[in-house]
């Protein structure tokens, strides 16, 4: 049985081999990287681009059934990441509805998962945001002629530094994802290995130097994240003295 100076000694031999790997830049560290970041990034980019119309139209209009939505929407926010994967292995699956496209175990079939994770993290909070800005300012929009969509849009604008928020926080959701992507990407050396993945792998197998490689890199990137959210938040603090495209429409009639 390993003594406690020799369980520290191999840790730190470890940490120091896994700082190695960073700085060298270690040419299959820096794959599964590059992956990670791609995958993510491309299902942030789709999932942006459908939840932040989505998300700003909700919040503005009103129809029947709207709270049946919200509630369906919000409760998709607390969805664990493995029935996702379940789902979405099923849907591509060789009996599955889009079996056709052959997407499991590939590149395409994680920014899916990803995607599909993402989608209501940035639908509810783009909702949010939007909603409480028409509760301040949809009456005055409403009363200069404009319509939902109109409105939704200036409100979206007038939101924007929340919304850039909204999109560093999905893109950290996304990131930090491991169990939909081990389903339907497999976890496959070369093609379908991300970050949080390889981690796991890594450490199952005892190669603890790459696993505690990936998990600084992968530490930094949140850093990051964090970071440029903290940015923001000042941004949007220097930026509250100067006057909203609302007020200015307003001023303008």
């Amino acid at each position: 049985m390993a003594t406690i100076p020799q369980l520290m000694s191999s840790l730190s031999d470890s940490v120091g081999t896994a700082l190695e790997l960073v700085v060298s830049l270690d040419p299959q560290l820096l794959a599964i990287v590059w992956r990670s970041l791609a995958v993510s990034a491309t299902a942030c980019l789709i999932a942006c681009s459908i939840g932040l119309a989505l998300g700003a139209w909700l919040g503005v209009v009103r129809f029947a059934g709207r709270g049946a939505v919200l509630t369906l929407l919000n409760t998709f926010l607390a969805v664990p990441s493995v029935v996702v994967g379940l789902v979405v292995y099923l849907l591509l699956s060789r009996s599955g509805p889009l079996g056709f496209l052959g997407w499991l175990f590939s590149f395409k079939a994680m920014v899916f998962a990803q995607s599909l994770l993402v989608l209501p993290v940035v639908t509810a909070l783009t909702r949010q945001a939007v909603e409480d800005a028409e509760n301040h300012h949809g009456d005055q929009l409403a009363s200069l002629g404009a319509r939902p969509l109109m409105r939704s849009l200036l409100l979206a604008w007038d939101e924007r530094f929340a919304l850039l928020t909204v999109l560093i926080a999905s893109f950290g959701r996304a990131i930090s994802e491991v169990g939909a992507v081990m389903l339907v990407g497999g976890n496959i050396e070369g093609f379908t290995r991300v970050m949080t993945t390889a981690i796991a792998l890594e450490t199952s197998k005892g190669d603890l130097p790459l696993a505690l490689g990936l998990g600084l890199v992968l530490l930094a990137v949140v850093l990051v994240l964090n970071a440029a959210m903290g940015l923001l938040k000042r941004w949007r603090e220097s930026e509250e003295g100067q006057p909203m495209a609302i007020a200015s429409m307003g001023a303008g009639a």
